[in-house]
């Protein structure tokens, strides 16, 4: 446990360049800095373009932290950073960055799994979360339900076979042209639609707890390729209705691993956490199940360095919840 010290972390898994600073689970600076306006006119994230993007951000953004921070780089004393996954040229230039500063100040450097980053972001705001608790950990690339017995001691009981709920967000989005990142702009464009108006699938596998949305999505684009003419749907209401499918599926599959773990709380995590549907359907079914819930922030549920700082805290460093992807830790001395 790392509750007394001033932690750096660095979070560049992705799109955002983001650097945060904490101490006694206090959080000092949480600074980010996105490329979504880089990336808007591609309609999705290009590494080689985010790399770079990073490479270029990341240097001001360490200096301004410390700044806002009030501190002086002797004043660190842990320096943390996302390992994997991620995309590599991206979490290259972060962890890199944070292990050259770790040495240049002779400090213990710290490399953190980006879902266990994600597990840990409530605890930044909800201080009192505490295992065995059910968490939805739900993004771009990842979407997961993970038991949590005790720090450092996770059971993924189950994850998507194919498509991530943040990836037929996006990818519908783009399909139709709704704008880019998917989730807010499909958020933004469902308010005041009906959601019953459009009948789309809510997909299952054979894995109980697992998840799978190429199918909707691929419905979704046929739906529109075959809407005729004189149908009158607006694209409120189809925004609506593609947004109540993406967080039934979500919810059913999470409903019935909480009754089977029959654990006292939930949780949850991801950039998808950030959905005010998906967020309500959480809060409605904690209620009436007599559940604590501890959800992060909207800011604090996308990519950011603050969580990275919290598991840093509770020191839960690599403890893998993607068994096949491959760790910077393990290829870069």
């Amino acid at each position: 446990m790392f509750e007394d010290k001033v932690i750096l972390g660095f979070e560049t898994s992705c799109d955002e360049t983001a650097i945060a600073v904490m101490k006694n689970n206090k959080l000092l600076v949480n600074k980010i800095s996105s490329q979504v306006d880089i990336h808007e006119k591609f309609g999705g994230v290009v590494p080689e373009v985010a790399s770079r993007a990073h490479s270029e951000m990341i240097r001001n953004l360490f200096h301004l932290s410390l700044k806002e921070a009030q501190l002086e780089l002797s004043d660190i004393d842990l320096i943390a950073s996302t390992d994997g996954p991620g995309l590599v040229g991206s979490l290259v230039v972060g962890y890199n960055f944070a292990k050259s500063v770790a040495w240049s100040l002779e400090k213990p450097f710290l490399p953190i799994d980006h879902m266990v980053g994600h597990l840990s972001a409530p605890l930044i705001e909800h201080p009192q979360l505490d295992p065995p608790f059910l968490s939805l950990l739900v993004s771009g690339g990842h979407s997961q339900i993970v038991l949590v017995e005790e720090w450092e001691k996770y059971e993924l009981l189950g994850s998507t076979i194919d498509d991530a709920a943040g990836e037929a967000f996006d990818k519908l989005s783009r399909y139709c042209g709704f704008g880019f990142p998917g989730g807010p702009a499909i958020q933004k464009l469902s308010e005041g639609g009906d959601e019953s108006k459009i009948a789309l699938p809510r997909p299952k596998t054979s894995g109980e707890f697992d998840y799978s949305f190429s199918g909707l999505k691929t419905a979704a684009m046929y739906y529109l390729r075959d809407l005729k003419k004189e149908d009158e749907v607006s694209r409120r209401d189809f925004a609506a209705s593609y947004q109540e499918a993406i967080v039934d599926s979500l919810m059913g599959v999470f409903e019935r691993a909480v009754k089977e773990t029959n654990v006292p709380t939930i949780s949850g995590g991801g950039g998808v956490i950030a959905n005010r549907r998906l967020r309500e359907k959480l809060a409605i079914f904690a209620e009436k199940n007599n559940k604590n819930i501890y959800l992060p922030s909207p800011i604090l549920s996308t990519d950011n360095a603050a969580m990275i700082c919290s598991a840093a805290q509770k020191n839960l460093t690599t403890k893998d919840l993607n068994i096949n992807d491959v760790r910077l830790s393990s290829i870069i001395n």
